[in-house]
């Protein structure tokens, strides 16, 4: 069992300190697990939502509406899913030493771009490559 790491409240990564050390990957994996809580959190209600508002709406349209409603609803709800795998899986490369570092190049990843997106795999240059590829192929 690992010793808590103390962070101020304050604390922010800074470039000048080591790469990914202890206070650094306590602070990104606080960020994750907040970020993690709250969307659970938003999916319990909308859980709740949803079953609060069965009712039988008797207007075709206000019953079109509501369904389209539901529908936008539960596709956030899918995307906020996957969101919460990527969530877990970035806890898990904090837990394995990998955090931090491009899955391609294996350079670390700006501190600034994991701040922004803490669940970023590949450091923004990759991202920028393998967007450019992805655009290529598609067009096809």
């Amino acid at each position: 069992m690992k010793a808590e790491v103390f962070l101020p409240e304050d604390y922010s990564p800074a470039e000048d300190e080591p790469f990914m050390n202890e206070r650094q990957l306590e602070y990104f994996r606080r960020k994750l697990i907040q970020w993690k809580s709250e969307l659970l959190e938003d999916s319990r209600d909308t859980i709740e939502g949803l079953q609060d508002s069965t009712r039988a709406i008797p207007d075709v349209a206000d019953r079109a509406s509501e369904e389209t409603d539901r529908a936008l609803e539960l596709r956030t709800r899918d995307r906020q899913r996957k969101l919460v795998a990527k969530i877990d899986s970035a806890l898990r490369r904090i837990d394995e030493g990998e955090y931090g570092y491009c899955e391609v190049t294996g350079e670390p990843i700006s501190l600034k771009r994991l701040d922004a997106r803490p669940i970023a795999t590949m450091s923004l240059e990759a991202q920028e490559r393998h967007e450019r590829r992805e655009k290529v192929h598609r067009d096809d």
